[in-house]
């Protein structure tokens, strides 16, 4: 990869001594001079500092973003750690309340203890804050649910004058705060609804692709939770599709102490694909050998089974690993469309393939900003790691060009929080609440106080 091309940027992978910068979680982007971060010990001391200060302001979450979504570009700025802002507030029968930055495996594990859970499915890793996730439209699987951001019952925020706004349900600018960007004010907390945890059977498939723009709306209606990979260089599937567990396989899951069961039977079927896979990833990365993160992301297809468990247990299973992920949000009503383009084009091109291309459907969202707002999606996502050196696929990163060009067309909208090239994208026409989310923007932070260059792209 050419270090000059900003869509998908190189890694820092060597640490230089005294380095006053601080990166992103990826080591790909600074986000602005260490002596530039504050990090506010209470609510309170937080509205002093918001109110005061004269620069821009973001907030850097877990860093997982794309360094453009969160780095400052002035001495004057801020950027706002909000660690300490962390932790269970408040709970009720029916609901929680967590302080923004408290991490979603900390969330996760607070709702299990009372024998709760979000609606929500989960998405694949748990490292984010829970304002981070909500604010760039983090979701799951499954049509019976939508993003995190939809169980959110009320969210509470600093804005750029350092007053309290309490947003619920019945605002009219809800809508808006929930997928917000950081781009309305700071997040302290949000309070999320809850509902009686449930134990899950997710039963593991590998099957032909070949009736796949079928199949994907089957698995969908049938099933409460259904994610799918497809390796198109074999025309395979590996498919996971989960309902309510019976009465035994509940009783299972309790004899096995609250932990996982897998089921004794294995398939192997998916076996010789996911070597293929491999060879490709260890081609592309320059590294060989079994270790790496990114290559177990793939090895656990192998010998796979059914298993039981909760919402998390069963879904939350993604590692964080340094990549490149675009993931592109399509009407449902149009997936099978775009599953037979993608064929062609494969087809046509042969792309090189550096992972499978991931499927996961919800149903529509309430954020304005959401990918899924007002409407049933399949989410298209695409992963391309990097090499020890830093490096990436020019290959890789070739597809992931064209195949957003491809979804772009077709309607598609990008997850905020992963990588997407603006330019393909009419923003207006894919958000009918684009311009007022600008003006919800324009009254709550008419300075632009919590805005950057990417923002100002965006919104100005």
């Amino acid at each position: 990869m050419k270090a000059e091309d900003e869509q998908f940027p190189l890694r820092q992978t060597q640490s230089v001594q005294g380095d006053t910068q601080l990166w992103n979680w990826a080591q790909n982007a600074p986000l602005g001079a260490r002596q530039n971060l504050y990090m506010p010990a209470s609510e309170a001391e937080l509205q002093q500092r918001v109110a005061s200060h004269n620069g821009k302001i973001r907030v850097i979450g877990s860093r997982l973003a794309p360094g453009r979504m969160l780095n400052i570009s002035d001495d004057r700025d801020l950027l706002l750690d909000l660690s300490q802002l962390s932790g269970l507030l408040a709970q009720s029968d029916n609901s929680v309340t967590f302080a923004a930055a408290t991490p979603l495996h900390e969330v996760y594990q607070t709702l299990t203890r009372m024998g709760r859970m979000l609606a929500s499915s989960p998405g694949v890793i748990d490292i984010q804050t829970l304002a981070g996730a909500m604010a760039t439209g983090t979701h799951g699987q499954g049509l019976q649910q939508s993003s995190l951001a939809d169980e959110a019952l009320s969210i509470r925020m600093v804005l750029a004058d350092g007053t309290i706004r309490e947003f619920d349900r019945q605002h009219p600018w809800f809508g808006a705060a929930q997928v917000a960007l950081g781009a309305l004010g700071v997040v302290t907390a949000v309070t999320l609804k809850t509902i009686p945890s449930q134990i899950y059977t997710c039963f593991k498939n590998a099957v032909s692709a070949s009736t796949l723009e079928s199949d994907l709306y089957d698995w969908n209606q049938n099933y409460a939770l259904s994610k799918a990979w497809w390796f198109v260089d074999d025309d395979q599937m590996h498919v996971w599709c989960a309902r309510t567990a019976t009465a035994d396989e509940q009783q299972t899951y309790q004899l096995n102490l609250g932990e996982l069961v897998k089921q004794p039977d294995s398939d192997s079927s998916l076996n010789n694909t996911i070597e293929q896979t491999l060879e490709h990833m260890h081609n592309d990365t320059q590294i060989r050998g079994e270790g790496g993160k990114q290559f177990k992301t793939v090895t656990r297809f192998k010998d796979f089974s059914d298993v039981t468990g909760d919402i998390y247990q069963v879904f939350c299973r993604g590692i964080a690993v340094p990549q490149i992920n675009v993931e592109i949000g399509i009407p449902l009503a149009r997936a099978a469309e775009v599953i037979s383009r993608i064929k062609s084009w494969y087809a046509r091109h042969h792309p090189h393939m550096h992972y499978p291309i991931i499927l996961r459907c919800t149903g529509p969202s309430t954020a304005w900003l959401s990918p899924a707002y007002q409407q049933a999606t399949c989410f298209f996502g695409f992963v391309v790691y990097y090499a020890d050196d830093g490096t990436l696929s020019e290959e890789g990163c070739h597809f992931l060009r064209e195949v957003e060009k491809l979804l772009a067309q077709a309607g598609g909208r990008p997850h905020w929080g992963k990588y997407y090239h603006q330019p393909l994208y009419q923003w207006q026409q894919v958000y009918p609440q684009w311009n007022a989310f600008r003006d919800v923007r324009r009254q709550l932070d008419p300075s632009g106080k919590f805005s950057n260059h990417y923002l100002a792209q965006l919104f100005d």
